[in-house]
């Protein structure tokens, strides 16, 4: 289909008709033309000599190149309202959401107490499992991953590319980041990945961990001064069951209170809108996940593009024809 994005172009084509019927007459270098009495037996001499057929011929000559230049004039015209060649509307996916799975890997994160379908799992294999479900329901959000031990690593910048997510997710062993906890510079270092990401679009920030802030160069409270200045929305998630079963040396199962820091967790996510989950389980995990899915619903807002193709070129064309061949005729003519 063509269009023309500027129509109203058109309304030139009628300009040099306008220009010449209110434009005044001009008038000869000597005044008005002199009345000549003899004009009609000049006239009949031209007949009978033949020179008033060259006259005719001339000014139909004129006439021509003056339609022709007309034409030229309206294919400019047509170039001047820009016609396009536009295909068929496209729908593309249009992303709403950045969001960053901030995910502990301290060597807290082996402990046996999460269970899936009767097996006992440790609590990283159980986060990899959720997270799965979850990156495969946002098909038109990014994800970024940041994986933090005693040290916090960017492992996947924000992206489309979810297989290259879950790739790295189940590559991750515990203990790879180091065997403590520095939630303060996990924290940091993920708001300032998404502080270089488009600010127009809706910044999440997912942190899991089973434990506390015992190790790097940002606290809590520093953190969560620095939280307050950003608009990211951080969802909290503390991994750990109830109680710690350990064996003392005599072999007895002695229950421990767990570490995790779960006031600095809420407090967090209060200040940036965000919500604390807690997950003991691997089937109460996967309901946090399924539970931010709603909070946080898909923007997909089935958007639609059309290719065009500009077509102004092929009216200039022809109207740069027309005139050279004018100008060629005028030099043969008078060569």
């Amino acid at each position: 289909m063509i269009i023309l994005a500027y129509p109203i172009a058109l309304l030139l084509v009628v300009a040099p008709f306008i220009v010449y019927y209110l434009s005044p007459v001009v008038k000869g270098m000597h005044g008005d033309a002199l009345r000549v009495p003899f004009l009609q037996d000049i006239a009949r001499i031209n007949i009978l000599s033949g020179s008033l057929w060259h006259q005719k011929t001339a000014a139909d000559s004129r006439r021509l190149s003056w339609w022709l230049l007309y034409i030229a004039w309206c294919f400019l015209c047509l170039a001047a309202t820009r016609p396009q060649l536009v295909g068929e509307p496209i729908r593309v996916n249009n992303y709403g959401h950045d969001i960053l799975l901030v995910t502990d890997i301290s060597v807290s994160m082996l402990e046996p107490d999460f269970s899936y379908q009767g097996h006992r799992l440790d609590r990283l294999t159980a986060v990899k499992l959720a997270a799965d479900g979850f990156i495969k329901q946002r098909p038109n959000d990014r994800i970024g991953l940041i994986l933090f031990g005693t040290n916090a690593y960017l492992q996947a910048p924000i992206t489309f590319d979810k297989q290259a997510i879950l790739d790295t997710l189940w590559a991750t062993d515990a203990g790879m980041a180091g065997r403590s906890t520095a939630i303060g510079d996990a924290v940091g270092l993920g708001l300032k990945t998404l502080r270089q990401n488009d600010r127009s679009k809706p910044k999440i920030m997912i942190l899991l961990t089973d434990g506390e802030n015992n190790d790097g160069s940002l606290s809590m409270p520093e953190v969560l001064k620095l939280a307050r200045n950003e608009n990211v929305k951080i969802y909290t998630i503390g991994v750990s069951s109830e109680n710690r079963i350990i064996n003392s040396f005599f072999g007895v199962k002695i229950s421990q209170p767990s570490g995790l820091d779960e006031d600095s967790l809420q407090n967090l996510a209060d200040e940036t809108r965000g919500r604390y989950f807690r997950a003991s389980d691997t089937d109460g995990l996967q309901q946090i996940y399924r539970e931010i899915d709603k909070l946080e619903p898909d923007l997909d807002q089935n958007q639609y593009i059309q290719e065009s193709k500009e077509l102004f070129c092929y009216p200039t064309a022809i109207a740069l024809f027309i005139v050279l061949m004018l100008w060629f005729m005028q030099r043969r003519k008078y060569a």
